[in-house]
C-alpha cells in the first residue's frame, strides 16, 4: 500500500481527526464487470476518514490514486432518471442565463457521457469541449457534433492551453484527491482571462455526516467539501467566490465563482458557517453507521427467513457501499435494479451483484425493493406502479 497521507491536501494542515474506517471496499464503483467472477475479484482499498481541523476538509488518508481505472467501461449517469435530468437542464439554463454564456463557449472537466454539456448547448451556449475518460461521443445527437469536441483522457498539464469562457466541473472534484494541487492547475490555465467563469458542482459532506449517510462514502470518493471548506479553496487557490448554494433536495454543492488576482478575495457567506455542525456530526457517525446497518441486516434476513426475496434499486456508488457495509447480508440480495439500460446484464463491483431491468421486478416480485437514493423514491413508485407491482418500497 501506499504510504498514507498525513497532510490535508488542500490546506496542508497537520491536524487530522479520524471518525470512519472501513477495510476491503471496491476501488470502483461504477465499472461495469462482465461476470460474477470478475466483480468479485475486483480490486480492493481501505477507508480511513479524518477531518482536517484546520480547514474542516474531509478525506480518506487511505487512497491510492493508483487503483482508479476510469475508462468507457465507466457507466456513471443519472440521466435515464426524468427527474435528474430536468434537474440538469434546469441548472444548465440557469448557468448560461445568469452568466451570459449564449454563443460562448464552455469547457467542461469530467464531462462523464457529455450530456449536460449538451445542456448547456441547447440552452443557448455556442460551443463546447468536453474531457473525461469515460466519454462516450455516439450516444450523443450528430447534429450536435460540429459544435462540440470530445476528449477521452483526464484533465492535465497538456490540456492547460484549452480556454473557455466557462469552466465546468460537475462531481468529478470529489475524485481528485491532490485537490489544492489540482484547483491551482486550473487556476494557472485560465490565466489573465478575468471574465471566465468557473461553475462547479459535488456532494456536500455536511449532508452526509449529519445523516450518517456511509452510501455516500466510497473509495473513489477521497475528498469531500462543505460550503465551508468548499468555498475556503475556491479563495486560497485564486479565485472570488459568488454564490455558494445547496441543490437536488441539499444533496449537492453549487458554486460559482471567476478567477481573482487578490489574495483569498471577498467576506466568507453566510452558508460557509458550517465548521461547528460538521464537528459535532463526527463523533456519532460511525455508531449511526453501525446501527442503521443492523437494522438493515436484520430486515433482510427476516424477509428471506419468510422466503421473499430483496433487491436494491441502483447500481451505482451508493449500491456498491451498501453492500459493502452489509458483509454477509448483502448475498441475501437477489440483484440490483437500475434504468440504465448499459448497466443490464452487468455486474457489481465488489459484491458481484447482476443487475437487472426495471421489468424483472414484474415476473419476481420481492417482498422488499431498497432505494439507494430517496429522492427518487417517488420516480420509482411510479414505474412499479405501472408495472403492476406491489412491494415494500423503502430508501435507505
Amino acid at each position: 500500500m501506499t504510504k498514507p497521507i498525513d497532510r490535508c491536501p488542500a490546506c496542508n494542515g497537520s491536524s487530522l481527526t479520524p471518525f470512519y474506517a472501513k477495510d476491503g471496499v471496491a476501488s470502483h464503483s461504477c465499472l461495469l464487470m462482465d461476470d460474477e467472477v470478475e466483480a468479485l475479484a475486483f480490486p480492493k482499498g481501505d477507508l480511513r476518514i479524518v477531518f482536517c481541523d484546520t480547514c474542516a476538509f474531509v478525506f480518506n488518508t487511505h487512497y491510492n490514486g493508483s487503483l482508479a481505472a476510469y475508462s468507457a467501461r465507466y457507466e456513471e449517469t443519472q440521466a435515464f432518471s426524468p427527474l435528474f435530468r430536468e434537474f440538469a437542464r434546469d441548472l444548465a439554463k440557469r448557468w448560461v442565463d445568469k452568466y451570459d454564456l449564449h454563443d460562448r463557449s464552455v469547457l467542461e472537466l469530467g464531462c462523464g457521457k457529455g450530456e449536460f454539456l449538451v445542456n448547456m448547448i441547447e440552452q443557448g451556449a455556442g460551443s463546447g469541449i468536453g474531457i473525461d475518460p469515460g466519454v462516450h461521443p455516439e450516444r450523443i445527437d450528430p447534429e450536435l457534433t460540429d459544435r462540440l469536441t470530445w476528449i477521452a483522457d483526464y484533465y492535465g498539464p497538456k490540456y492547460t492551453h484549452l480556454k473557455a469562457d466557462a469552466v465546468v466541473c460537475r462531481h468529478t472534484m470529489e475524485h481528485i484527491s491532490p485537490v489544492g494541487d489540482w484547483m491551482r492547475s486550473i487556476r494557472e490555465a485560465i490565466g489573465d482571462q478575468p471574465d471566465t467563469v468557473v461553475l462547479f458542482e459535488l456532494p456536500d459532506v455536511l449532508r452526509i455526516l449529519e445523516e450518517a449517510a456511509y452510501w455516500d462514502v466510497y473509495y473513489e470518493h477521497c475528498s469531500y467539501f462543505s460550503a465551508g471548506s468548499l468555498a475556503r479553496l475556491f479563495r486560497a487557490t485564486g479565485f472570488e467566490v459568488l454564490e455558494v448554494s445547496r441543490e437536488y433536495d441539499d444533496q449537492y454543492l453549487v458554486i460559482e465563482a471567476k478567477p481573482s488576482t487578490t489574495p483569498a478575495p471577498g467576506e466568507p457567506l453566510e452558508i460557509e458557517d458550517d465548521v461547528e455542525r460538521l464537528r459535532a456530526s463526527l463523533a456519532s457517525f460511525d455508531l449511526s453507521v453501525a446501527t442503521s446497518l443492523a437494522n438493515w441486516s436484520d430486515e433482510i434476513r427476516a424477509v428471506r427467513a419468510r422466503g421473499g426475496r430483496v433487491a436494491i434499486w441502483g447500481s451505482g456508488s451508493k449500491g456498491v457501499s451498501f453492500f459493502a457495509g452489509l458483509g454477509e447480508a448483502a448475498r441475501l440480495v437477489d440483484y440490483a435494479v437500475d434504468v440504465n439500460p448499459y448497466k443490464h446484464g452487468k455486474f457489481m463491483a465488489g459484491s458481484g451483484h447482476a443487475i437487472v431491468a426495471p421489468d424483472r421486478l414484474a415476473t419476481d416480485r420481492p417482498e422488499l425493493v431498497i432505494v439507494m437514493n430517496p429522492i427518487y423514491l417517488d420516480e420509482i413508485g411510479e414505474s412499479l406502479a405501472e408495472l403492476g407491482v406491489s412491494t415494500d418500497l423503502r430508501a435507505i
